[in-house]
């Protein structure tokens, strides 16, 4: 496994890794999902799972595999004026095979641009429905002239398995927290190499402390990849107390959270707390079923706690879906700024708990167990036994760290600190 660096060095990393991944055709299966598994698992060590086509999932199937290994459009001269080589984004994803000349009125209808956006290629799939088709910017196909033209997609769609890989940070206890992304975008950067980059970099950051939760990293084809998986553990869905989905995490706009379906899980008052506690400029968005993975986690049966982080929404900025969406568009900036957020949040979910005041009948004398000593010389001695205070009156075992921190004022790492010297002393536990 690859060392891991410290200080501002994550960015540039994470971004490497983005553009490392980038050439790569993925899809919702096939060798391209492996491939970039395979890379991931240069950096964290990955438990890879193959479920075979046919397999019910829920209300789903497991589908053919798409394997894919040329495709072009040559105009009438022999010149290859869409080639699946320069870009992967120009074939509809999951197309069928094809081999055949025919004229560009025929042709036309296989052929998927943005008029709006005439320079740039789109991104199209056909996943479940049999098709196939290019992708090319509007001002190409406005150059063809008319005529015959060969069209070849050297394509299979066969019986075969579809992949997902899960990396676990062991906890002190067996609660889980699902860290989700997903691996099937072709030729894009935001959305989701860069989610892949940051997932793994936060992976190894917490490999390096002993955290309090088990953090279960997911990474899976999106939507089949998500059913899947919890198709597959259905039994254990108990264990996760927490979620968060990471998408679209490298752009250079604001983050935005996007509310699990509770609306008031634990993950949506952190995340609410770190963003407006940091002052960066931020959103906080309701659920809706409509996005990425938190909608499967989310749905009606499972209920779980899970929201999404992103910096700028899907469909949110022009270059979503489309050949714009390069390594270029992302920085090493807000990959990193978005990788901070993360570990700040799963900090302050780590030492959320609740406690119960063991001395609960008036004010327990602090001095004598030299809890005030304790606190001579802090530059923030007068926060720290408001702390101290507050944590004691909100010991009820109905209040957590976190409504202790928000009613206060007072920062959460102090009020956490509190806690910690308060059960040293035997006076509140968990």
């Amino acid at each position: 496994m690859a060392p891991m660096t410290t200080g501002s060095g994550f960015g540039e990393e994470m971004h490497a890794l983005v553009e490392r991944l980038y050439p790569l055709c993925r899809s919702i299966t096939g060798d391209g999902v492996r491939a970039t598994l395979e890379i991931v698992g240069e950096y964290l060590p990955l438990e890879v799972h193959e479920v075979p086509t046919g397999t019910q999932v829920l209300d789903w199937t497991v589908p053919q595999e798409w394997n894919i290994r040329d495709a072009y459009v040559a105009d009438p001269a022999g010149n290859r004026v869409v080639d699946f080589a320069a870009s992967s984004l120009h074939v509809l994803g999951y197309s069928v095979p094809v081999s055949a000349t025919m004229p560009l009125s025929e042709l036309r209808g296989h052929l998927h641009t943005l008029p709006e956006q005439p320079k740039l290629v789109p991104y199209r799939t056909s996943y479940y429905k049999p098709e196939w088709g290019f992708c090319l910017a509007q001002e190409t196909l406005d150059a063809l002239p008319d005529g015959e033209y060969e069209v070849r997609i050297d394509s299979t769609l066969a019986d075969g398995h579809l992949t997902y890989a899960e990396h676990v940070v062991p906890g002190r206890v067996t609660d889980e927290v699902i860290v989700s992304c997903h691996v099937c975008h072709p030729s894009l950067a935001n959305d989701n190499l860069a989610g892949i980059a940051v997932a793994t970099f936060l992976a190894r950051a917490l490999a390096e402390q002993t955290p309090y939760y088990t953090y279960r990293f997911l990474f899976a084809p999106g939507t089949i990849g998500a059913i899947t998986w919890l198709a597959r553990n259905k039994e254990r869905i108990d264990q996760v107390q927490h979620g968060l989905v990471l998408a679209c995490t490298g752009d250079r706009g604001s983050l935005t959270y996007k509310r699990s379906r509770r609306g008031d899980a634990e993950i949506d008052r952190v995340m609410r707390h770190v963003l407006e506690a940091s002052e960066r400029p931020h959103g906080i968005v309701e659920f809706t079923p409509y996005g990425y993975d938190e909608r499967q986690f989310c749905s009606p049966g499972f209920d779980l706690g899970v929201g999404s982080l992103t910096r700028t929404p899907y469909a949110g900025y022009p270059e979503y879906h489309t050949s714009a969406d390069n390594p270029d568009f992302v920085s090493p900036e807000a990959m990193e700024d978005t990788l901070a957020v993360c570990r700040e949040a799963f900090a302050v979910l780590d030492r959320n708990r609740r406690y119960l005041n063991l001395s609960p009948y008036g004010e327990p004398q602090l001095g004598r167990r030299g809890l005030y000593d304790a606190l001579g010389g802090r530059s923030d001695t007068k926060q720290a036994q408001m702390a101290m205070l507050w944590v004691l009156n909100l010991s009820d075992g109905e209040h957590d760290l976190l409504d202790v921190a928000e009613r206060s004022g007072l920062p959460f790492d102090t009020v956490a600190a509190a806690a910690d010297a308060l059960g040293a002393a035997g006076l509140i536990k968990a």
